[in-house]
């Protein structure tokens, strides 16, 4: 199982999943996030709404899905993005081929 910085510093595997997918696709949903990291969907859609309360990231309704982006209006959302970057460089070649599917 992939572990990065960002499970530390947010203090959790939901957080740390939602950072990434989000990095990676730019936009995201709940069910997509825990199928990818095989993180519970209410683990990841509490702290979708956590990060929509901050204001780093926005929500929409596509149909019947809530649709999650950066908010490109939040000065949060551009550091944490940054900090995101770092993580997300890092990671193998390897790592991104399984958790990105």
């Amino acid at each position: 199982m992939f572990s990065s910085p960002l499970h530390e510093l947010f203090g959790g595997r939901a957080a740390e999943a939602v950072l990434l997918h989000l990095f990676h696709h730019g936009e995201t949903h709940g069910r997509a996030v825990a199928r990818d990291f095989s993180v519970s969907l209410v683990s990841v859609q509490h702290q979708l709404e956590r990060f929509a309360r901050a204001g780093a990231i926005t929500c929409r309704h596509h149909g019947r899905t809530l649709v999650y982006s950066w908010n490109p209006n939040s000065r949060l959302a551009a550091r944490l993005r940054d900090l995101v970057a770092v993580v997300h460089e890092g990671m193998s070649v390897q790592a991104k081929e399984i958790l990105f599917k």
